[in-house]
């Protein structure tokens, strides 16, 4: 019989043993427990180069809140080492780095809106954790056959807000196809976190040149701030600037 990996991740320590002492019991689950997002990357990072990667992460939704600092990377960090916001935040970077891991968001309140989110990220599921074992371990086995599974009270609320999340793509996706080339190098420039002088490093160009980039961006996208010009687009699907590839 094939033993499911699973992978706790829950800063909630009474919590996160009691889980893994009971997915144990059962005869075809291998469990290990973690307490943060960084440790869940190491022990995904070690599983695999063990060639025993897990199969399943169960992170909790609020992971590392209240109190818990933006996800962020800079030159100096290595990516493990930056903060999640939530355990959500982690969902999407482990996706990234661990694409063969199903992940299921465990969270103690059902919410429409993080749950679609979740789902946006990557999650292959939303458990409660008020939800009996059985109906955990129906998730697990669920989505190792790549179904999806949420509540049946939160179907129609993710539905909702994931067509609105895809009304807001297509308006965002307008937007951008108004810019020029290099404009969007500009925008994508932004989206990884780039100043105006880092951006004006990476594409060649003056700062003074970049800055008038940045202002026509911020105009043909009709936002205020740089902040409001990142989040649409992501929203449009804009990748990142690629800091390691030539221009």
């Amino acid at each position: 019989m094939a033993r499911i990996r699973v992978l706790v991740v829950d800063d909630h320590r009474i919590f996160a043993e009691s889980l893994a002492a009971a997915l144990a019991a059962e005869p075809d689950i291998d469990v290990a427990a973690v307490g943060t997002a960084a440790a869940a990357l190491r022990g995904l990072d070690r599983a695999v180069a063990d060639t025993r990667p897990f199969d399943i992460a169960l992170v909790d939704a609020d992971l590392g809140t209240p109190g818990a600092l933006p996800a962020q990377r800079t030159a100096d960090n290595h990516p493990h080492e930056s903060h999640t916001a939530d355990g959500i935040s982690l969902v999407e970077r482990l996706r990234a780095a661990h694409p063969r891991t199903r992940t299921v968001v465990v969270a103690e309140r059902d919410d429409p809106h993080r749950a679609a989110r979740a789902l946006q990220c990557g999650a292959a599921g939303w458990v409660a954790k008020d939800s009996s074992l059985s109906r955990l371990l129906a998730v697990i086995r669920g989505v190792l056959r790549d179904e999806t599974h949420l509540p049946p009270a939160l179907l129609t609320g993710v539905l909702r807000e994931l067509t609105a999340a895809r009304r807001n793509r297509t308006e965002s996706e307008r937007l951008v196809e108004t810019l020029t080339n290099r404009e969007r190098e500009v925008l994508r420039c932004m989206v990884a976190g780039l100043g105006r002088k880092a951006a004006a490093e990476h594409l060649y160009l003056s700062p003074h040149t970049v800055r008038t980039h940045m202002q026509n961006v911020l105009g043909k996208l009709g936002v205020h701030s740089t902040l409001a010009a990142v989040a649409l687009a992501r929203r449009a699907g804009v990748s990142p600037a690629d800091l390691n590839a030539p221009v």
